[in-house]
């Protein structure tokens, strides 16, 4: 089914740290700007450009496989056949976004959606944040207690200058405005409904940064301006500062670590902040960038990328980091193939997943730092150097490896266990980001 819509915006526009009500006029946006780069060392560029460095948060969600499933579907099954999935997926594509059944990969709903657009998973295993223009809109995928089934966009929405980056972590989802530095915070479960409370906290300057909620209250966000950022502080419940680092130059991306040890990457290193504590890990190399990071709460390691040229147009690492935060070390592993910012993932038991343009998965032991498996899943590729381009990108839900190819509009499912690609679909428009919710 294909829905006609265009962006709302959000009326809500008290800018302090006390709770108020998003309550959702209607209104219509052009949908020309191109929304905050999540994924990129820049903040975004509303003409829709931008350079790439990205650190979404793979990984996080989706239904497994099916153990009775034949592992025998192509492009040409009839996802009709088989029974619907309690989750799903949601990928963008130039217009809009595909609401996917993740274990048939079948079309349930085609939403159209002008301008760039980017996805955000709220963490309640139900609602997508999409980053369009100037707001974040809430995406109801249908699946879920309560769920009538029918993906929809709801009448919530958020205001937002530049919206940037989002993340779900303690029940709490805070989302990153980086054209004025608002920090939106709301509990993760309330989307259901006509109006919810959240909070609000303003950045001491507009920046691409991040900020999260910590399981005592507090919030850890970034420093920075539109020039330059810098580190990271630290507010306890009642949003007065406890803690501050401002040895991190660039700092870019965030990533949670078992324990709830925070990394945060840097043009040199990463912090980690733990039990009320900054550590400065640095990097071997004088500038080894780190800003693309992928965590697990089942492992102490974070996987990043590894980026050693500053004067690169779009560098092509064939490195990766892992940032042990129990050790407070930081190991290089070379995969002997480039990447993106779209190819870092985490497997349901910490496993460290890359997508590499060989067209494989490779499967590292985040302990041992080695590689141990391949999976062989797409053609090889190549990385365009505009980072709104479509490119291979990997997403994980429980033992499921979901990969889009671009190249053939296609959509692969691998079944971790055995290694293998056990469903793939021809989908109707090319495929860009992809992220999933468990229902």
């Amino acid at each position: 089914m294909k829905t006609h819509r265009k962006p709302r915006k959000a009326t809500a526009g008290l800018l302090s740290a006390v709770p108020l009500l998003v309550l959702t006029a209607c209104g219509t946006d052009d949908g020309g700007g191109a929304t905050t780069d999540v994924a990129q060392d820049e903040p975004a560029d509303t003409s829709g450009t931008g350079d790439a460095d990205g650190d979404d948060d793979a990984g996080d969600g989706g239904s497994g496989h099916d153990a009775g499933h034949d592992a025998g579907h192509d492009a040409g099954h009839d996802p009709g056949h088989d029974e619907e999935s309690a989750s799903r997926l949601v990928a963008t594509y130039d217009g809009g976004v595909l609401v996917l059944d993740a274990q048939t990969l079948g079309v349930l709903e085609d939403i159209e959606l002008e301008g760039f657009i980017r996805l955000n998973p709220v963490g309640d295993g139900r609602h997508v944040l999409i980053s369009a223009g100037d707001a974040f809109l809430t995406l109801d995928t249908g699946t879920g207690p309560g769920a009538d089934g029918t993906a929809t966009l709801t009448d919530i929405s958020f205001e937002s200058d530049h919206p940037g980056h989002v993340v779900e972590h303690a029940g709490k989802t805070v989302l990153f405005s980086d054209g004025t530095g608002r920090v939106e915070i709301f509990d993760t479960d309330a989307l259901v409904g006509d109006a919810l409370e959240t909070e609000v906290y303003m950045a001491d300057d507009p920046h691409h940064g991040v900020a999260v909620e910590l399981e005592g209250g507090e919030l850890l966000l970034t420093i920075g301006t539109e020039e330059s950022r810098t580190g990271v502080k630290v507010l306890d419940a009642e949003r007065e500062e406890i803690a501050r680092n401002e040895d991190c130059p660039g700092v870019h991306g965030e990533a949670m670590a078992r324990d709830e040890a925070v990394v945060i990457g840097c043009e040199d290193g990463v912090l980690v902040y733990q039990d009320g504590e900054f550590t400065k890990i640095d990097s071997p190399d004088e500038y080894g960038r780190i800003g693309n990071q992928a965590g697990s709460s089942e492992s102490a390691v974070v996987l990043g990328d590894y980026k050693v040229d500053p004067d690169a147009e779009l560098e092509r690492p064939e490195r990766i980091s892992l940032i042990d935060t129990f050790m407070h070390e930081l190991t290089l592993v070379d995969i002997g193939t480039s990447y993106s910012f779209r190819s870092l993932a985490r497997g349901p038991h910490g496993e460290v997943l890359l997508l590499g343009t060989d067209g494989a998965i490779h499967v590292i032991d985040p302990d041992a730092a080695e590689v141990i498996s391949e999976i062989p899943v797409v053609e090889e590729w190549d990385e365009p150097l505009d980072w709104q381009q479509p490119r291979p990108t990997i997403f994980v839900e429980d033992h499921t490896i979901y990969v889009t190819e671009p190249a053939s509009n296609a959509l692969h499912a691998v079944d971790l266990h055995d290694e293998t690609v056990h469903t793939s679909t021809e989908l109707p428009a090319t495929p860009n980001e992809l992220t999933g919710v468990s229902g």
